[in-house]
Parts: C-alpha cells; structure tokens; sequence
C-alpha cells in the first residue's frame, strides 16, 4: 500500500515538472526568407528596368561547352551521315575569321606563329545555294505541273528567304554552332551557314540524301500557305482568261449570287465565275470588284492544283516521282 502510493506521487511529480519545462519552451516560425531579400529584390529589379537586360551570351561562353561533342550530336540528332571535317568547316564563316584576326593582331600574337588553320563556309555555301534552288524547282514543277514559271520561281524564293530559312536553322540548333563575328547570329550570316550545312551533306551523303532533307525541313514550310501569298498577281481575272484561253475553255462570266447589308457599313457580296454555264469558282469581297478577283483566285488555286482542299505533300522516305529529279540534279 505504502509503495503504491510512493510510486503515484512519483508520477504526479514527474508530470508537474514537464509541464513546467514545455511551458518555458518558445517555437518560432521560419518561412525561410531573410530581412534582406526584400531590398535586394527590390534593388535588382529596378536595376533591370534602368539598364535593361543583360546582352545575350553564345552557348560556347556557358560552361560544360564541348564544340566537338556538339558538331557530332548536331549530326546524329539530325539523323544524317556528315563528314566532321566538312562539318565544322560549315560553321566557319568569314566575318568570324576576320574578327578573330583583327583581335589576335591588337593582343600582338604573331600571325606567322600562331596563324588560324580553318577554312571558310563560301565553297560549302555556294554549292548548296545552288542545288537548294534546282532541287526545289525541281520538285514544284513536278508537284505542280501546271503552275507557271513565274509561280514556281515565287514559292522558290519564298522557301529560300532569309526568314524561313533562318526560321529553320534556328529550330535545328545551327545558331549556337556558328561561329560569326556578332551574337546573336545576323540573318544572311545564318542564311549563309545553313546552305553550308547543305553543301556539307551533299558532299558528305550525296544528292539523294540532302534532296530528303530539303524536302523535310523547307518544303514543309509550305503546309498552311496560301499560293498568293508567295505569289503577288496585280490582276487575277486576267491570268485566269489566260489560263483558260490557252486550255481552250470560254471565258468566264462574273455573275452576283448573294449579296448581304449592302446598305450598311459593312456590305458582303458573292460573285460566281460561270463558263459554259458552269460554276467555276465564287469568292467573297466587300465590294463587287473584291468579291469578283477573290473568285478568279479561287478558280487559279484549282486550276494550279493549289487550293485549299488539295492532296497533302508526300513526305514518306521514298518518293517514286522525286527519283528523276534527284538523278537530274546530281548529274548536272
């Protein structure tokens, strides 16, 4: 009895004691932010607003920079056979070697001693200019037999414009391998280096080859575009009755089918083009002259192949009725 009750205010004394400690115990909350970030968040971001933002800086000053490494992943992300050599020499462009001289030459290195051994990208970029436009003319007069010369030489110079071919290099990495004089990379720089890259191929793998990545990367820039935005006809309705004079079929007849608020501020009109009392094509415009030239675009998109309905590009790895072309432009 006397132990049990020993033992009972043994416990209750432990318990007073431990309330007594926790009571002396503070918890403060941390949320892990110092007294100083405010100001110095505060600090930098007006900074930024005054000075603007820091210039842009080559992948090559970053570090874990291996340019070998790179040249060799760049062509087997690519998925093509290139000679490194051929490569790399692709990359080198003019401006890049004259800079680097003009820098060796106010640092007072001797140029005989130490003098650059690389070779420039105006061999490489030439050659691929020049199969980049056969090949492309090439392959519209064949997926388009009956678009005219002029058209062909549009969407040619379309899909070799500084701005889609610049578009494309960007996407394929080339920008951060180029070496040119200024960063970010211009544009007929990056131009200049993407035929390079083209000209490097087709030495490397052959006409075949670079005609499927032609195809791949620039012809398929052509998916969504309208023929006459590439191609700016001043009077439609006159290339259509030429077109159809020279396939002897009657002349169209511009007829108004539908009209809509042609008392308001916003009128709409559908004009219909009927030859042999056929309907060859009817457009939209705000007035009649505009809904009649939308009509004679409409029936030009038909009559070329070109409309917006046509049978999608063929992109599968072998086409039968691009192996003449390849064959034509490799032999020339």
């Amino acid at each position: 009895m006397a132990s049990g009750y020993i033992l009972n205010r043994g416990a209750l004394t432990l318990g007073i004691h431990c309330q007594r400690v926790c009571r002396n115990i503070t918890v403060t909350q941390v949320r892990e932010k110092k007294r100083w970030m405010r100001a110095y968040t505060f600090l930098m971001a007006k900074k930024l607003k005054l000075e603007g933002p820091p210039p842009p800086k080559p992948r090559s000053l970053h570090p874990n920079w291996d340019y070998h490494a790179e040249v060799q992943a760049f062509s087997t992300r690519l998925q093509e056979n290139f000679s490194l050599q051929l490569l790399k020499a692709a990359f080198v462009n003019p401006c890049y070697l004259q800079a680097e001289q003009e820098r060796r030459k106010a640092l007072g290195v001797d140029s005989e001693l130490t003098a650059l051994v690389l070779e420039d990208n105006i061999q490489l970029s030439a050659k691929g200019a020049d199969f980049t436009q056969s090949f492309l003319t090439d392959w519209c007069r064949a997926s388009f037999p009956s678009l005219p010369s002029e058209g062909v030489q549009s969407i040619v110079g379309h899909l070799t414009s500084s701005a889609v071919v610049t578009n494309v290099a960007r996407n394929l990495g080339i920008e951060d391998l180029t070496m040119s004089a200024a960063f970010p990379v211009p544009d007929d720089v990056l131009h200049s280096t993407f035929m390079a890259v083209i000209g490097a191929l087709q030495e490397s793998s052959g006409a075949e080859r670079t005609g499927f990545f032609l195809r791949d990367f620039l012809v398929s820039q052509l998916i969504g575009k309208d023929l006459f935005d590439m191609w700016t006809v001043v009077n439609p309705m006159g290339l259509l009755m030429e077109e159809l004079s020279k396939r002897k079929i009657v002349l169209p007849e511009p007829r108004l089918i539908r009209s809509a608020g042609a008392s308001t501020v916003l009128p709409l009109y559908f004009v219909g083009l009927y030859s042999d009392k056929k309907l060859l094509a009817q457009g939209p415009g705000e007035t009649l002259l505009a809904a009649e030239e939308e009509a004679a675009r409409v029936a030009l998109r038909k009559l070329y192949g070109f409309s917006e309905n046509h049978r999608p590009f063929d992109f599968s790895p072998q086409q039968q009725h691009e192996q003449p072309l390849i064959q034509s432009v490799s032999s020339n």
